[in-house]
């Protein structure tokens, strides 16, 4: 099971097992900050063009997945210095509906960056870090719908990480 590490602010990780969300909620709240957003992606039951699903299997490259949450804790600390803790866990394998897939947390002195960076967070996440869903819905299996190549985190173009940065 995942479990808050003993030092440092960010708290990063894949497992197989359901994700500590409440766990992650209460690790990032510090006395420092007044706001603290949490993230989670659960499985629902349909897709794009997919009534009907029943579970999704997620498959990652694992020995690439700790390195690029890393840099994305590392990209949204520079662009919100006062980024108290930071908070991104994935599942793996076979997840029924409504199981939770996805927690990303941040917290800050204040809302909006709360907010701001727990998005970059989670979309970061979903574009530079090689985890990939395959469904399963009531007309077959197949890998999920509108997946995306994996890009590096600060990559440029349309709906790439550097998009996601801090409004003004």
């Amino acid at each position: 099971m995942l479990v808050p590490p003993e030092r440092g602010n960010d708290w990063l990780g894949l497992d197989s097992r359901p994700l500590p969300v409440e766990a992650a909620l209460a690790w990032a709240q510090l006395p420092s900050c007044g706001a603290a957003v949490c993230f989670t992606g659960t499985v629902r039951d349909h897709a794009e063009g997919r009534r009907g699903v029943e579970w999704l299997e997620y498959e990652a490259y694992a020995e690439q997945v700790q390195p690029r949450l890393e840099a994305i804790a590392a990209d949204a600390r520079s662009r919100w210095p006062d980024i108290g803790r930071l908070v991104l866990l994935h599942r793996s394998g076979r997840l029924l509906l409504s199981e939770v897939a996805v927690v990303a947390v941040v917290s800050t002195p204040h809302r909006d960056d709360a907010f701001a960076g727990a998005r970059f967070a989670i979309d970061a996440l979903k574009h530079t870090v090689p985890i990939w869903k395959r469904e399963s819905w009531e007309g077959g299996q197949s890998w999920g719908t509108g997946a995306q190549p994996i890009s590096g985190v600060g990559a440029t173009g349309r709906g790439s990480c550097s998009q996601a940065g801090r409004e003004q």
